[in-house]
């Protein structure tokens, strides 16, 4: 099965994609399904590696710890908007030391970070483990590097370290 499907869980993912872009119906299952499998096909030239998870129980407490804060964050980036310039905020940077090396383990962090409404995953300096990310509304730069580093580096080193 591996050699004529690589990766089935990129194969049934893009063609589940395909049909509710495109709607249910025989032909779009057949073209939806060559698409997909040719993908999966070109992903075997690019090797990429297969990320080791060792504690798949904490998947569904990292979902949930992300749901909350994009929320809590789409809340107060609606409050920066709506009262306009009547309040300022401090937008800027900020320098986080990173002990997570982990390929897929930096690939999740830096797609929590981007879809959090407020923060931006500006750059990564692999050799000293420097993340570097950009925040709307910057009060305490202390408070965002533990915030990372304890409620989303952590738990994401338990599932892939």
């Amino acid at each position: 099965m591996s050699r004529v499907l690589p990766y089935p869980l990129l194969t049934a993912s893009l063609l589940t994609m395909w049909l509710l872009l495109n709607g249910l119906s025989a032909g779009h299952i057949v073209l939806g399904s060559i698409v997909a499998f040719m993908a999966s096909r070109a992903m075997v030239a690019l090797q990429p590696d297969k990320p080791q998870l060792r504690r798949w129980g904490l998947i569904p407490k990292l979902i949930a710890l992300v749901l909350a804060d994009v929320l809590r964050s789409n809340i107060e980036v609606a409050g920066i908007i709506l009262r306009g310039r009547r309040k300022e905020f401090n937008s800027g940077f900020v320098m986080i030391p990173l002990e997570l090396r982990d390929p897929t383990g930096l690939a999740v962090l830096a797609c929590i970070i981007t879809s959090t409404p407020g923060t931006a995953w500006v750059e990564y300096h692999a050799g000293s483990g420097r993340l570097r990310i950009h925040v709307l509304n910057l009060v305490d730069e202390q408070a965002w590097i533990d915030l990372i580093k304890q409620r989303y580096e952590a738990l994401l080193m338990e599932i892939f370290e």
